[in-house]
C-alpha cells in the first residue's frame, strides 16, 4: 500500500513533468486535445493571466556566489475548473492564451478520473511532434559530423 507521502511525490514529479512538455506546446495542440477530450475551456480565473518579469540567477561553475544574470519575461495563469481542481502555469515568453490553456490543462490533469485523457489526447500528441523534431535535428546534426584520425608512420610504431 502507498503511503501519502509517496502519493503526493508521483504526483509532483507528474505534473512537473506535464508542465515541461505543455511548456513547449504550441496553442492548436493543446486546443486540439481538449477539444478530442470534450473538454470545455470554461473555467474561472483565480487572477488575470498576466506578463511579468522575473530575475535570472546563475552561479559559476554551479557552487560559486550567485549573481543576476538577467530578466526573462514570463506569463502566470492561475483557473478553477468546474469540478473545482485549481490549476496554474508560469511560462516563458507573453504568450497568455498558452499560459491559460496550460492552467487548464494542470487542473484537469488533478482529476484521476480525466488524467487518462489528458495523457492519451494532450500530451502524447505533443510528446510525438517533440521526439520527431529532436530526431530531425539530431539527423541533421550527425549530417555534418566530421570524423578525425590520425595516421602512424612507421617509426613512430
Amino acid at each position: 500500500m502507498e503511503s501519502t507521502a509517496t502519493k503526493t511525490e508521483g504526483a509532483i514529479a507528474g505534473r512537473k513533468a506535464l508542465m515541461a512538455t505543455l511548456a513547449h506546446a504550441r496553442v492548436e495542440e493543446m486546443t486540439a486535445g481538449l477539444a478530442a477530450m470534450g473538454q470545455s475551456l470554461d473555467c474561472e480565473d483565480l487572477r488575470p493571466v498576466e506578463t511579468g518579469l522575473v530575475m535570472v540567477r546563475g552561479r559559476i561553475g554551479g557552487d560559486g556566489q550567485a549573481f543576476n544574470l538577467g530578466e526573462a519575461v514570463v506569463t502566470r495563469a492561475a483557473v478553477r475548473i468546474a469540478s473545482g481542481e485549481v490549476g496554474y502555469s508560469y511560462l516563458l515568453g507573453r504568450d497568455r492564451k498558452k499560459a491559460r490553456l496550460a492552467a487548464i490543462c494542470d487542473a484537469i490533469w488533478q482529476s484521476d478520473a480525466k488524467r487518462t485523457g489528458v495523457e492519451q489526447h494532450v500530451l502524447s500528441p505533443i510528446r510525438t511532434r517533440q521526439a520527431a523534431e529532436q530526431m530531425h535535428k539530431r539527423a541533421q546534426t550527425a549530417a555534418t559530423r566530421v570524423d578525425f584520425f590520425t595516421l602512424v608512420r612507421g617509426e613512430d610504431g
